[in-house]
């Protein structure tokens, strides 16, 4: 009978259980049985491994099983056959991000019941090994991909600090300085003109300084984006599995090749130029030019 290769009995940080009983029936069993070993799965075969086609028979498992007892990793909590029908599922413990980068012990390349054998040898241990490596090479391929997820969340976390408070404060000071210029062209501005000026320059220092200061949190920012620039998580992921959803609207600019590029600092200096030349202008036509 075609089976699937169960795991240990049941999944924990512990030493490696013997196997489960390998002519476990696809329809056999009640449900005490399943919970007491905690990792039964359905028996629909090994199924299709990478590029490899392979349906094992329930010795052929116990065996598979047994050569890579040796090699899986502790923080391995269950594997099963791939809904789509290609290959297997991993599932892992959750990563940190700070343990070290998932990868198959070397150990395993010299086991001699996973060495590669030709075919034309011994067709049945080419066959097996093959299995056993390939499935070996998925799960830490994976493992590999779920901890650079991690990471990247863990490096941001580091990153971040208090980026959202100075957030808030560049948005506030922005607000505050669109109200200052929006009052210059409001009647109650002429009397006042050189004190609702004043006001305004003081709005633009201000804004600019709570710029300068996220940008000099965001520059931490984008140098961890770019570290994980093959991650899977794109930045607003990342950003909320770190806890900052509302990361996503925030002005990180990026770097490429050590250089910083997008500074916030930029715009907002883009910004009171625009607004002084209109001040300017209307101050030249006026007659409140001087």
């Amino acid at each position: 009978m075609a089976s699937t290769i169960p795991l240990r009995t049941p999944l924990d940080e512990s030493e490696l259980a013997h196997p489960a009983p390998a002519a476990a029936s696809t329809h056999g069993g009640g449900t005490a049985e399943r919970e007491r070993t905690g990792t039964s799965l359905a028996q629909q075969g090994v199924g299709m491994l990478g590029n490899t086609v392979t349906t094992i028979t329930a010795d052929e498992q116990r065996q598979i099983y047994e050569r890579l007892q040796p090699h899986l990793p502790p923080y391995l909590r269950k594997i099963e056959p791939h809904p789509s029908g290609w290959g297997l599922r991993f599932e892992f413990a959750s990563f940190t991000g700070r343990e070290g980068e998932p990868a198959r012990p070397d150990a395993s390349y010299e086991d001699p019941r996973l060495r590669y054998v030709p075919e034309s040898e011994d067709a049945t241990e080419h066959r097996l090994r093959t299995a056993a490596r390939r499935i070996l090479s998925d799960l830490y391929d994976e493992a590999r991909e779920a901890w650079k997820d991690a990471a990247y969340v863990a490096d941001l976390r580091q990153a971040v600090q208090d980026a959202p408070h100075r957030w808030k404060a560049y948005e506030r000071e922005l607000k505050a300085l669109q109200s200052a210029y929006d009052y210059l062209r409001t009647p109650q501005a002429g009397p006042e003109w050189p004190a609702a000026i004043s006001r305004l320059v003081d709005a633009q220092e201000r804004a600019l300084a709570a710029a300068a200061a996220f940008d000099d949190r965001a520059v931490d920012i984008a140098r961890v984006h770019d570290k994980h620039l093959y991650a899977d998580l794109s930045h607003s992921e990342a950003l909320a599995k770190a806890g900052y959803p509302e990361g996503a609207h925030w002005h990180v600019g990026s770097t490429f090749g050590g250089y910083y590029s997008g500074f916030l600092a930029e715009e907002v200096g883009r910004l009171i130029k625009q607004q002084e030349s209109h001040v300017a202008k209307v101050g030249r036509l006026s007659g409140m030019g001087g």
